[in-house]
């Protein structure tokens, strides 16, 4: 049995090439991959003692050669091939174990981006040695990752050889594996270009069990960018029964929207996707507290996000509050997941160090494709803003009116949001007129918005969404402005006594 090993990463390698060295494997490797098996005290034969020639052209070439390719596609069971094979002296090979060049993954904390020329990490012998045993899976077994090695070896030692099954699966991951190599190639030669005209996406699915998608009767999985992870890999779950699709999708929303607000303790609780509370203040347990006033009724059943550690002060406030699908915080204090647990079984708990990665592009699926866009940012800062009335917000307004545009960012359209003293105590979401959206979000405030700020998520296109922000108490309406009767709302807020800050950025969420 002929096995050929040529891996960049070497990690686990040495233990692997002896458990096949012990079953009676030849080794057969390219040149640094050889080393390090001689460095071990491995019998290894070197690449270049069976194809007569070297590492050439800066080690672009090693393995593109007909005694390597023609020992990874030969059909043992074809005549034709097995009488070629005799006649240029090729021998069939096995198995093949190679990973990549790390173009685009982390491989021993090295990137592309840390080398001056990338195109010195695109790796061609190791995808073609890998597609071809694949392809050949008939009869080769193909291995691309280290955490492959103690499966292999364990099979390899209780049956001998491999199953076809085995080498199926095997095959799968390695073409899914140069697939998502040439994905990282095809990004970074677009890497300039906002919406590339190509999008090639790796998707891998990782091993959570979701409980289903959703509805109940929906199959659903996470996946990830292959060979990437993200802040949901390192989240740990204490408790609480398993994740479900739209635990995923709220959680995430949360999460965002939490470590969208700054560094002062901040509590938001999300319900099918939309803020139903937010607040901002000097201690975790009252940014909780007015988080939840804000909607009682629909927080039960939401995701409760902080971004702060969780301390037993807000946890006894939990527990005595209304029942959360989950909870997610950096860090939970000593005590705290007991008293989450005694009272709150089914709760998932769950806790994330990492902040959220950047999203880069928004993809939603429609008949037959996608549609691409940037991702929802904020792209107008503060100084972009500018007061269009008579009146000038007082510093409190100021900074209640940022909140509520903050906020106003991440609930679905048409969106309104109020806020007074960093508690949203308002929200309307998702109405097909933003009248309506006022109205809800002024109900929930019951009175509480006086003095503060109203935002919108688009303008207003009559001055009756004024009337109606004026109508729920607030001194400062914050909006993009941009209408055909922008005049019209300024002199209708003028005449109300209120502050009005335009923004110039539009900020629907469908």
């Amino acid at each position: 049995m002929r096995a050929l090993l040529s891996v960049y990463d070497k990690s686990g390698l040495a233990d692997f090439a002896r458990g096949l060295h012990d079953l009676g494997w030849e080794l057969i490797s390219s040149r640094s991959t050889a080393q390090a098996l001689t460095d071990a005290g491995l019998p290894v034969t070197d690449v270049a003692d069976i194809t007569g020639v070297p590492p050439i052209l800066d080690h672009r070439v090693v393995t593109l050669h007909p005694k390597i390719h023609g020992g990874l596609l030969a059909d043992p069971t074809n005549e034709t091939h097995r009488a070629e094979m005799a006649e240029y002296g090729i021998e069939p090979f096995d198995l093949v174990v190679s990973n990549l060049y790390p173009f685009g993954t982390a491989v021993a904390g090295f990137q592309y981006r840390d080398t001056e020329n990338p195109v010195d990490l695109i790796d061609i012998g190791g995808p073609a040695m890998t597609r071809a045993a694949a392809k050949n899976h008939a009869s080769v077994a193909i291995v691309t990752s280290p955490e492959q090695y103690d499966a292999v070896l364990s099979g390899l030692r209780a049956d001998g050889t491999f199953s076809a099954a085995t080498r199926r699966s095997l095959a799968l991951e390695a073409f899914a594996r140069t697939a998502a190599y040439d994905a990282a190639i095809v990004e970074w030669l677009q890497a300039d270009d906002v919406l590339p005209k190509h999008v090639v996406l790796a998707l891998e699915q990782t091993d959570e069990p979701l409980r289903y998608g959703e509805n109940p009767h929906q199959a659903a999985a996470r996946y990830r960018q292959a060979g990437r992870d993200s802040w949901w890999d390192a989240i740990e779950q204490h408790s609480g029964l398993a994740l479900s699709y739209l635990n995923f999708y709220d959680t995430d929303a949360a999460w965002r929207l939490v470590h969208d607000l700054g560094e002062q303790p901040t509590c938001a609780i999300i319900k099918h996707a939309n803020p139903c509370g937010v607040a901002v203040a000097s201690d975790l347990a009252t940014a909780y507290r007015r988080a939840l006033e804000c909607d009682e009724r629909s927080a039960f059943g939401g995701i409760v996000a902080v971004n702060c550690p969780l301390d037993a002060a807000t946890v006894a406030l939990m527990v005595e509050g209304p029942q959360a699908d989950v909870v997610i915080a950096p860090v939970y204090e000593p005590g705290t997941l007991d008293a989450l647990r005694a009272k709150r079984k089914n709760t998932r708990l769950l806790e994330s160090p990492r902040t959220p990665e950047p999203l880069g592009r928004d993809f939603r699926q429609l008949s037959g494709g996608f549609l691409v866009q940037e991702a929802h940012h904020f792209a107008a800062a503060r100084a972009d803003w500018r007061v269009v009335t008579k009146v000038q917000p007082t510093a409190e307004q100021w900074a209640d009116a940022e909140l509520a545009w903050r906020v106003c960012g991440h609930v679905k359209s048409n969106a309104i949001v109020l806020v007074k003293d960093g508690q949203a105590v308002g929200i309307g979401a998702g109405q097909q007129n933003r009248v309506e959206s006022g109205e809800i979000a002024a109900k929930k405030a019951d009175g509480r918005a006086k003095g503060g700020a109203g935002a919108s998520d688009a303008f207003y296109p009559f001055p009756d969404g004024i009337e109606a922000a004026a109508a729920a108490g607030v001194a400062v309406i914050i909006q993009p402005g941009g209408a055909m009767r922008d005049d019209v709302n300024i002199e209708r807020a003028d005449e109300l006594g209120l502050a009005m800050v335009f923004t110039g950025e539009r900020h629907f969420l469908h």
